[in-house]
């Protein structure tokens, strides 16, 4: 494109204002990678519902919101409690950014074993530049992608987690983003870099919670490499604040024999995309990517996944299942790709989504591209509403309407956390969601004392 929208222009010049105080600022090769990012985004331009790929969701907040990039002033926000989703919460390893910046008092990587290196990008850049240049924009391209272009030339923040060659990592990994607690409205931009080395094994937590109010912008990139034979967990839970926008792009390559399991769990923010694309690019490759949603009001949940079988004799599943109430609205785009040498393969789909109002709405949009003549592969979406048969069902045996509502909400999403390997955090995540749900606690109170 040739000239920029007023919407894109603060992001080129917030751009030009920011670049001599980002990560790395001194390496020539970043300083490259940064100018290549931004020429793409003024390339591209941000996307709107005339791609495909973003026909059901668009980007008005950030047509109707200026933001700023955050200053280091804005990482020292007094935050009174750090939310957790594990149950060791401060005592087992985990990093802590506010508004985009690591704060090192409010971290700990007390139980880590040799052979882990978890620190922010920042670090990374000044500790081990080789080993960044080296992976950095490697996984994740650009092509067509504009908001990973923009995070390309903006990353300000992020976290590097390494795990060498045959080092099992027993105890999950939480990194807890904050945003929020600002004056104005800002943006940041983290870039998450993840390598397994062959035969290693991690779970890792990461937690997108607001605190305060107001608006922000979190757009992040991530990038995975599993390697042969290895095993990844990554959990994901989305609990933006109120006006949050929050934009995720997630790009993962699989080695031979390996696996990663993905889940995410997105309960809150004015606007969330979840967009991720696995590469299954060894023999016996595996992955797994699941979710689930909670919207409310007028939030508006976006998951969007690609998953490519490029070689024989590799398994994908995929279940994502939401519950939507009031005005909110939801997009599910699913797409399996079998390449033509990609015979044995293994793959399903599935999207579900309960609406508890007449004003919800799901474009759901699941896809099977088959190039190959020897797979198993099946794909379905399904709306509805709760069971009339089983809340009455309920209801006849003393529960309160809105304990009843609740309870066969939970029990519809169960499906999907089933998906979750790791019985600590599918433990934790449906603690979440009972949480998340309205006037649970009371009622479930009130009718166990009578």
């Amino acid at each position: 494109m040739t000239n920029l929208s007023s919407t894109e222009q603060p992001f080129v010049a917030a751009f030009d204002a920011a670049r001599p105080g980002l990560p790395g600022a001194g390496l020539g090769w970043l300083a490259t990678l940064r100018e290549t990012g931004i020429a793409r985004f003024k390339a591209l331009g941000l996307p709107t519902p005339k791609l495909e790929a973003w026909k059901y969701t668009r980007l008005r907040p950030l047509e109707d919101t200026r933001y700023r990039p955050v200053t280091d002033a804005d990482g020292r926000a007094t935050v009174d409690v750090v939310p957790s989703i594990l149950a060791d919460g401060k005592d087992g390893p985990r990093l802590v950014f506010v508004n985009g910046r690591l704060n090192e008092e409010l971290s700990s990587r007390r139980g880590l074993p040799k052979g882990v290196r978890v620190q922010c990008l920042r670090d990374a850049l000044t500790a081990d530049a080789g080993w960044v240049e080296k992976h950095l924009a490697g996984i994740g391209k650009a092509d067509g992608q504009s908001l990973l272009a923009l995070n390309t030339a903006m990353m300000d923040s992020g976290l590097v987690f390494r795990v060498a060659r045959g080092v099992v990592v027993e105890q999950p990994i939480e990194v807890v983003f904050i945003g929020g607690l600002t004056a104005h409205p800002v943006a940041y931009f983290p870039r998450n870099l993840i390598a397994l080395e062959n035969g290693a094994e991690a779970t890792l937590v990461t937690h997108h919670a607001g605190a305060g109010v107001g608006a922000y912008l979190a757009n992040a990139v991530t990038e995975v490499a599993v390697g042969r034979g290895a095993s990844f967990r990554h959990y994901r839970v989305q609990a933006e604040s109120r006006d949050a926008t929050h934009l995720s792009t997630t790009h993962v390559r699989v080695g031979r024999d390996a696996s990663y399991e993905n889940f995410t769990l997105a309960i809150g923010g004015r606007l969330s995309r979840n967009e991720i694309t696995v590469r299954l690019e060894g023999e016996g490759g595996y992955c797994s990517v699941n979710g689930a949603y909670l919207m409310r009001g007028s939030e508006h949940c976006d998951n969007t996944t690609l998953i490519e079988h490029l070689v024989p004799r590799t398994t994908c599943r995929e279940v994502f299942k939401g519950v939507l109430d009031d005005e909110s609205r939801a997009v599910f785009q699913g797409r399996i790709v079998v390449h033509k040498d990609a015979q044995k393969t293994d793959g399903h789909q599935l999207c579900k989504a309960l609406l508890l109002s007449t004003g919800a709405e799901i474009d759901a949009k699941p896809e099977l591209e088959i190039y190959a003549d020897d797979v198993k592969c099946s794909h379905g979406a399904t709306t509805g509403q709760l069971d009339e048969t089983a809340l009455f069902y309920l209801r006849s045996r003393g529960v309160p309407e809105a304990l009843a509502r609740n309870l066969l909400v939970q029990s519809f999403l169960g499906e999907a956390l089933d998906e979750i390997t790791s019985e600590e955090v599918r433990q934790a995540l449906t603690d979440k969601i009972v949480h998340a749900l309205p006037a649970v606690c009371y009622l479930a109170e009130e009718w166990k004392t009578g």
